[in-house]
């Protein structure tokens, strides 16, 4: 079953992107990142020396910062900032820098839904436009399953809160890395169509949970040619290039 949307789109249909890199000249690197109305601004600081308390001294360090656009930081907020940080851990090659803090900063300028998925890929380009050594890429998407069993693709604000459930999903680019000159491939990083996060709000059925990871995946190529074209100067050529 198909469904009407308000924005006239179908269910597979993306809402209109736009990314921008270097847009804050103070940090080390920054990124713009908009799907739709939804709108977040990233800013990378870093690599700063040392380690925050419990993490580990022989390995690179980063912490997220999560800004909402009014109010206090709550819940959902710091749940955010730690999905944002593990994500962010396991694309970072965490070896290069060793006892050194990178601070990626999340400001919300606009919540129209998808949020977290948007705050993930302006993380990326910021990370990117920083240089921060990284395994590969990540695109972020967020797929909400209904009642009636049909499932749609980067929802606004008011279709999140139609839906019985959705699942916020990221996935690697690419098989190839991104990795400072000189530097060998790193070995054993996930496949082209493996997953890096999968975070699920509210009951979904397992078919129904298959059913998005397909529709995300499928997406994801789009978000992955849009992301490496908005970074291709800032990327090394075979990556800049891969399909």
């Amino acid at each position: 079953m198909e469904v009407d949307r308000a924005d006239g789109r179908n269910p597979n249909q993306l809402r209109p992107l736009a990314c921008s890199c270097s847009i804050l000249h103070r940090a080390h690197g920054s990124a713009s990142w908009s799907q739709g109305d939804t709108k977040v601004l990233a800013a990378v600081y870093g690599p700063k020396a040392g380690t925050k308390k419990n993490e580990n001294p022989e390995k690179a360090s980063i912490e997220v910062i999560w800004k909402p656009r009014t109010g206090q930081i709550g819940k959902p907020e710091k749940e955010y900032e730690i999905i944002l940080k593990r994500t962010l851990q396991s694309i970072c090659i965490l070896t290069i820098n060793p006892n050194t803090t990178t601070s990626v900063i999340i400001q919300v300028v606009h919540d129209d839904g998808a949020l977290l998925p948007c705050a993930i890929n302006a993380a990326c380009a910021a990370l990117v436009d920083a240089g921060i050594p990284m395994k590969h890429l990540a695109v972020a998407i967020c797929c909400c399953s209904a009642e009636s069993g049909y499932c749609i693709l980067d929802p606004t604000k008011l279709e999140e809160q139609k839906m019985k459930a959705f699942a916020y999903l990221v996935f690697p680019n690419s098989i190839l890395s991104v990795l400072p000159e000189g530097s060998s491939l790193v070995q054993g990083e996930p496949m082209e169509h493996g997953i890096i996060t999968s975070v699920t709000h509210g009951a979904m059925s397992v078919d129904d949970y298959f059913h998005c990871l397909e529709r995300g995946r499928a997406a994801s190529a789009k978000l992955s040619d849009f992301l490496r074209r908005s970074l291709q100067s800032k990327l090394p050529g075979d990556l800049s290039k891969a399909g």
